[in-house]
């Protein structure tokens, strides 16, 4: 049980797109990124999902409305509701999610899916 410094966490890697674990409870992942640009269209059918930005301005468009999330604001993102995030800018998330989630949701693979996470 020992402090976890998000701001040295990202320094460890640039890549965007490609969550990082850092931390596990109580069957959930706590995963870090680095966003920029669009992601795509997805869902997921089983879990919810928590994005908390740390740093820049993440926008999450749903079908009938966007989000737009500050650093230190968060959105849960329901079961089942089909979202798109992307940044303008470069952009530092933190995110909950269940051990089994695929980013790009059950169903979208994609070049963005990415099946194993590093740990840092």
């Amino acid at each position: 049980m020992l402090p976890i410094n998000l701001t040295e966490k990202f320094t460890q890697f640039t890549d965007h797109w490609s969550p990082h674990i850092i931390g596990e409870l109580n069957g959930q992942y706590v995963k870090i990124a680095k966003v920029q640009g669009e992601f795509i269209w997805h869902q997921h059918e089983h879990e919810d999902e928590l994005f908390y930005v740390v740093k820049g301005q993440l926008h999450i468009d749903f079908r009938d409305k966007s989000v737009t999330l500050n650093p230190g604001e968060m959105l849960i993102v329901s079961m089942g509701v089909e979202h798109k995030p992307w940044a303008a800018e470069e952009t530092h998330i933190m995110l909950f999610e269940p051990k089994a989630t695929l980013n790009t949701g059950e169903h979208e693979e994609s070049e963005l899916t990415k099946k194993e996470l590093g740990k840092l």
